[in-house]
């Protein structure tokens, strides 16, 4: 998600910035136009990542509520059911059964146990939340901040610099991604660059539409 997050604000700045460039526009205008929107940016994501874990951890919770209640109406059931799942898993039934009671004997392993068969997830060990979403907030910030750098550093070329920054983070970001997904390193990062150069080549013709007086 972090590597997601900043891909996402760079591409989106970059875009930006070059929708700007475009339409031509000054440098200051770009800067700050470019600074708005990273802000915005960063607390969109942030917030809808917080938003987002919040409402799947409160879901996660209202479903371990129902089983804790059915654990503790219907113990002999939810043991048996625990004993059906051990014997999908290739024990004799007699060994499962022993498991499932030895796995019933304490509340807090059986709702576990259950939990993560019946929901996929440890009831235990839910994500923050509030990291989650700074987490987001801070990878989107990371990136967007990029195609900004040449012009807050003053360069005399400062679009062509901030296109070949980014050039160059998109191919090392799609790189990383496929180091984690397990693709070619060199296809992932040009794959992410193709789909970067796209989004920034259409937003730079509807700056040069709008900015030459076309619309």
């Amino acid at each position: 998600p972090t590597v997601f997050g900043a891909v996402d604000g760079l591409v989106t700045n970059t875009s930006l910035i070059a929708g700007l460039g475009g339409g031509g526009v000054s440098a200051h205008t770009v800067i700050l136009t470019g600074v708005a929107a990273l802000v915005a940016g960063a607390f969109s994501m942030g917030t809808g990542e917080y938003v987002s874990v919040t409402n799947q951890n409160e879901l996660v919770h209202a479903e371990v509520s129902t089983e804790r209640t059915m654990l503790a109406r219907f113990p002999a059931a939810e043991q048996a059911e625990l004993a059906e799942y051990f014997t999908g898993y290739g024990a004799d039934p007699e060994t499962a059964a022993r498991m499932a009671a030895a796995v019933s004997a304490d509340p807090d392993t059986a709702l576990r146990v259950h939990t993560r068969e019946e929901l996929g997830v440890d009831p235990f060990e839910l994500p923050s939340a509030l990291l989650a979403g700074f987490s987001s907030l801070l990878a989107f910030s990371l990136g967007a901040i990029i195609p900004l750098l040449p012009y807050l550093a003053g360069l005399a070329r400062k679009q062509a610099a901030s296109l070949g920054i980014t050039a160059v983070a998109l191919l090392v970001g799609g790189m990383v991604v496929g180091r984690l997904t397990g693709r070619p390193l060199l296809r992932s990062g040009l794959r992410q660059l193709a789909l970067g150069a796209v989004a920034v080549a259409v937003t730079f013709a509807v700056g040069r539409l709008i900015g030459g007086g076309h619309i």
